[in-house]
């Protein structure tokens, strides 16, 4: 799978751009502010109809225009299929595959595959149970369709026993309607328990092997799912904690407080690593998904590192760099530096100045 090219139209501080990537290794690099990050963010947008920022579709549509459009070229098992976004302000963004307008923006899943990496991810062992989450649920999303619908059914239910738990506790009256979402919350919550738990006990082992190799064979840590509760006990759970969820007025029994666990010789690394084994340990995690994503859709994904490097130690870059051989990957950095040029293989460049891109092949 490849992005062969990328057009855009009054998207963030673009107000023309086209671009054609490289199969292989593409840098984009300038100063802060620039607009790289713009770039990845529209094909992360290409891939799962969202940002990774998490902005709003009007906030990324170019000040002072109404409307901004995503355009972009991919090829995956020899097939062309092209993704085009159209953002228009106080309406729901409209998305188009080879033409022909999709109704739900799940269908855009498993298109394009992409892998997302920026410095926050280096501190998803550190950072809270929702960032670990965040994780599974994304990669999941990409390569499970049923996954996908499970967890959107779910966390519309969610929703609406919150908010009839708020409603209850002004009116009793509907306290005999609670029983109808604690059974779809349940329906829903327990198959998305059972898929977490087999990815994670398929996943665990490569993190592991991983991690061995960066560690230069000196680490062994072990990833387990710490479920809130068991798929067979979640119904019950609902019951158990009904006064607590009446209290509080939201549901605290859930895969939505699931988390991930990792431990190195017995240490749990989310409280007690130190800086640099919980970067390994998120290298170790992010790697992962490049051979999971490959082997579930049988083609690799296609990596966009945002900013990662400047992150990194030496030791580490050539780790990560070494680990993305074969894979179409695009990368941003403030600076063509000397080990970028000298250590690994660049095939194209793209040099951004204020939302102008200009691109150049290396020999």
């Amino acid at each position: 799978m490849i992005v062969k090219s990328l057009d855009l139209k009054d998207f963030r501080n673009y107000n023309s751009l086209s671009i054609q990537f490289d199969p292989s290794t593409n840098i984009i690099y300038g100063d802060n502010a620039q607009g790289k990050t713009n770039i990845l963010e529209a094909l992360c947008i290409c891939g799962t109809s969202r940002s990774h920022r998490g902005s709003r579709d009007n906030d990324m549509i170019r000040f002072g225009r109404d409307e901004g459009h995503i355009m972009t070229l991919i090829e995956k098992a020899g097939i062309e299929y092209q993704i085009d976004i159209h953002l228009k302000r106080g309406h729901s963004k409209g998305i188009a595959i080879n033409r022909v307008p999709i109704r739900k923006a799940s269908d855009l899943f498993g298109i394009l595959n992409i892998i997302f990496f920026s410095p926050d991810d280096l501190s998803i062992i550190k950072n809270g149970p929702d960032k670990r989450r965040k994780f599974i649920d994304t990669e999941l999303c990409q390569i499970d369709r049923i996954y996908l619908y499970n967890l959107t059914e779910y966390n519309k239910a969610l929703g609406q026993r919150n908010s009839l738990l708020k409603e209850i506790y002004r009116n009793k009256k509907l306290l005999d309607t609670l029983s109808v979402w604690d059974d779809k919350l349940a329906e829903f919550g327990e198959k998305i328990i059972r898929r977490r738990k087999s990815f994670i006990e398929e996943i665990a082992p490569v993190v592991s092997e991983i991690h061995h190799e960066i560690s230069g064979a000196k680490e062994e840590v072990k990833l387990s799912y710490e479920n809130n509760v068991s798929a067979d006990g979640f119904r019950e759970a609902l019951d158990f904690a009904y006064d607590n969820d009446m209290r509080l007025g939201s549901t605290t029994k859930g895969p939505h407080r699931d988390d991930l666990r990792f431990d190195l010789g017995g240490v749990d690394l989310r409280k007690y690593g130190s800086q640099g084994q919980q970067r390994t340990a998120a290298l170790s995690l992010k790697l992962s998904e490049v051979t999971m994503m490959e082997k579930e859709t049988r083609e690799k994904p296609v990596l966009l590192l945002d900013d990662v490097l400047s992150e990194l130690d030496s030791k580490r870059q050539q780790d990560l760099l070494g680990s993305l051989m074969d894979t179409q990957t695009m990368i941003t950095c403030t600076g063509l530096d000397d080990f970028v040029k000298s250590r690994y293989r660049v095939n194209k460049i793209f040099e951004v100045v204020n939302g102008v891109v200009t691109s150049k092949e290396m020999e």
